[in-house]
C-alpha cells in the first residue's frame, strides 16, 4: 500500500481508504468537494492489533480553516462544527485530560522502584480499571502524535512521560506475550525509547528464561503474589511460544497456564491459589526434558505420554510409543479429511482401554490431534 498520495483533481471523488490519517491541503476547494476531501481522513479505522484511528488530521496551508471556512462550506454552521474542529480544540482536550484525569494515575508513576511497580500492578489487577486506563492513554498519545512538537506540549511533558512509562509497564505486566510496543504511536514510542530503558518496563523478579535455577530464584523472591503470578504466567507462555514446535507437549502446558491466568484476572481465584497452580505447571515444564531423556523417547512420543498422563495415571511409556506409531499410517491427516477420520478412529480404539471413559477418550483424542508433530 502506498504511504503518500499526491492528488490534483479527481481521486478524492469516490476514493475510499479508511487507513488515511493525514491530509495536507494546499489548493482552494469549496462546498461538497471540500467536505468530501475532509471526509477522506475521517473514516473509522481499526488495525489487526486493535488500534483505533481516533480522528483525521488536516494541515491547511492556504487558510481555508480560518475566516474563510464559512464561505467555503455552504452548509449550516452546526453541521460544519460537527465535522471540523480546529487544532485549538485538541489542545484544550489535552489540557483537560492532563489536569482532570491524569492526576488519578500520576501517583502510580512516581518513584519508579520495585515497590512502586508492585503497587501499580496490584492497582490495575481489576480488568475494567486497566482497560479504562489503556483507553485514556490511547487517546492521550493520539493527541500527542498530532501536536508534537508544538510548544504548548511543554508544560505537560514530564507528566506525559510518566504516564507513558506507566502504560508501558502495565502493558508489559499484563500482556501474555513478551512486551511489544506496537500499541505506542511513533512519537510516543520514540519518547519512551529516549527516556526509559527496557528494564524499567519489567516487573521486579522477571523470569527471562524458564529453567531450574531461575525458577528457584523466583521462588525465593520477595515480590507480591500478584507480581509473581504475572511473571510466572508470562514466562510459561514465552517458553511455549519459543519451544512448542520442537516440544509439542508444551502446548498443553500453555493452555493450562492460560486458564489459571484467566481465572486469576477474572477474580475467580486468589493470587495465592493461582501462584501455586502455576508453580506446579512450571515445575512440570522444567523437569519435562529431564524426564524425556530418562524415558529415552522422542519428542512426539513424549508429548503423547504427557497429554494422556494428564487424564489419568493408567499409561506406561510403551503404550505411548504404540500410539505414536499409529500416526505413521496417516502421514497426511492434517489436510486429508479421510485420513483424519481414520486416525481418530484408531486413536479411540487404542485409548479407550486406558481411560475406560468415552468422554475422556474423546477429550484426549482431541488434544492429541491438536499436537504439532516434530519431524525426525
Amino acid at each position: 500500500m502506498p504511504k503518500i498520495l499526491i492528488v490534483t483533481e479527481k481521486l478524492l471523488t469516490g476514493f475510499d481508504a479508511p487507513i488515511l490519517y493525514c491530509m495536507y491541503l494546499d489548493k482552494p476547494m469549496r462546498d461538497h468537494v471540500l467536505l468530501q476531501g475532509i471526509a477522506r481522513v475521517n473514516r473509522p479505522y481499526e488495525d489487526a492489533q486493535g488500534l483505533v484511528k481516533p480522528y483525521g488530521f488536516v494541515l491547511d496551508f492556504i487558510g481555508i480553516f480560518g475566516d474563510k471556512l464559512e464561505q467555503a462550506l455552504a452548509f449550516e454552521s452546526g453541521e460544519v462544527n460537527d465535522i471540523i474542529q480546529n487544532v485549538d480544540v485538541i489542545k484544550n482536550l489535552l489540557q483537560t485530560m492532563m489536569e482532570n484525569t491524569a492526576p488519578e494515575y500520576l501517583p502510580l508513576a512516581k518513584g519508579w522502584d520495585d515497590k512502586a511497580k508492585e503497587r501499580a500492578a496490584a492497582h490495575f489487577a481489576d480488568k475494567d480499571l486497566r482497560e479504562k486506563f489503556f483507553k485514556f492513554v490511547r487517546q492521550l498519545q493520539s493527541i500527542y502524535e498530532i501536536l508534537s512538537p508544538d510548544p504548548d506540549l511543554r508544560p505537560f511533558m514530564e507528566n506525559y512521560q510518566a504516564i507513558a512509562r506507566l502504560y508501558g509497564t502495565i502493558r508489559a505486566a499484563y500482556n501474555t506475550s513478551p512486551y511489544i510496543d506496537i500499541e505506542l504511536t511513533a512519537k510516543t514510542k520514540e519518547l519512551v525509547r529516549r527516556n526509559v530503558t527496557i528494564g524499567e518496563l519489567e516487573m521486579p523478579g522477571t523470569i527471562h528464561e524458564l529453567n531450574a535455577q531461575q525458577l528457584e530464584q523466583f521462588r525465593q523472591n520477595s515480590t507480591t503474589d500478584t507480581v509473581k503470578v504475572l511473571n510466572l504466567s508470562k514466562a510459561l507462555l514465552k517458553a511455549v511460544h519459543e519451544q512448542s514446535q520442537r516440544s509439542p507437549f508444551l502446548i498443553s502446558i500453555g493452555e493450562r497456564a492460560e486458564i489459571v491466568r484467566a481465572s486469576f484476572e477474572n477474580r475467580q481465584i486468589e493470587a495465592r491459589v493461582a501462584l501455586a497452580r502455576l508453580d506446579e505447571i512450571a515445575n512440570e515444564c522444567v523437569e519435562a526434558e529431564v524426564l524425556r531423556q530418562r524415558l529415552k523417547v522422542d519428542e512426539n512420543t513424549f508429548a503423547i505420554y504427557i497429554i494422556i498422563k494428564q487424564a489419568g495415571d493408567r499409561l506406561d511409556i510403551n503404550q505411548a510409543e504404540i500410539i505414536n506409531s499409529i500416526y505413521g499410517n496417516f502421514p497426511d491427516y492434517w489436510w486429508d479429511a479421510r485420513q483424519e477420520i481414520d486416525l481418530r478412529t484408531e486413536l479411540y480404539a487404542t485409548i479407550y482401554p486406558i481411560t475406560s471413559s468415552v468422554e475422556q477418550t474423546i477429550e484426549v483424542t482431541n488434544n492429541l490431534l491438536k499436537l504439532e508433530r516434530v519431524e525426525s
